[in-house]
């Protein structure tokens, strides 16, 4: 008996340390970029770190979030920033994400199922809040210098209710947050149209059209 609980009990613990990024063990880990390496890996697992005495300041220093990219049609221009394109986060167990909203832009409901997120307002006046596991909703008009927090794995949102652009700056405790639109993950995953129009209540050509603007585009 006593050697079942401790079984499960190292279990959990195990099941604890693989949900979330691995401590580092050592200062830091600038990945090595010399020709040949693949870098498409948002952990760096396969790469080994540059010898230190090489690594200087501008292997910790970022300037791609200084204006914003390129707005969609929702009014929403986000830059995501992980070891992939700012390796000096490398081993660290976070990231961030620029987020731009036009004049009514909206960020559509998501969720991010490896890590919490801290929104901070830069500029601009935003509706923001997340939904819990039994739908009760956490919502609040949140201005510039105020900071939000949306819990690991919630379904969360924001839209610009101001009559200026709006700029938010987020922080994830995970170096590859992940990231799921609601809407993309229903009507543009290929889910058998049947199940969708019994869940939803919609007509076939209803889930087509929803399908058309949902799901992504091939090249």
């Amino acid at each position: 008996m006593q050697l079942t609980v401790l079984l499960v009990i190292f279990l959990l613990n195990i099941h604890l340390i693989v949900a979330s990024d691995p401590d580092p063990i050592q200062d830091f880990c600038i990945p090595e970029t010399k020709p040949g390496l693949n870098r498409s890996s948002t952990h760096f697992t396969d790469h080994p770190c540059k010898n230190s005495s090489e690594v200087t300041a501008n292997d910790f220093i970022f300037s791609g979030i200084k204006s914003a990219g390129n707005f969609t049609e929702t009014g929403i221009s986000a830059t995501s920033v992980t070891p992939t394109i700012f390796p000096g986060l490398n081993t660290l167990g976070l990231s961030f994400v620029r987020a731009d909203l036009d004049v009514g832009g909206i960020n559509a409901p998501h969720f991010h199922p490896r890590a919490t997120e801290i929104a901070l307002v830069l500029e601009g006046t935003v509706y923001s809040g997340f939904v819990d596991t039994s739908n009760r909703i956490f919502a609040r008009v949140i201005e510039k210098g105020e900071v939000m927090v949306f819990p690991k794995g919630l379904v969360h949102f924001q839209m610009n209710i101001g009559d200026s652009p709006a700029t938010i700056f987020g922080s994830f405790n995970s170096q590859n947050p992940g990231l799921q639109r609601i809407s993309t993950a229903i009507f543009g995953s290929g889910i058998k149209e049947e199940l969708l129009e019994k869940a939803f209540g919609l007509s076939t050509r209803e889930v087509e059209i929803l399908r058309r603007r949902f799901m992504p585009k091939r090249s």
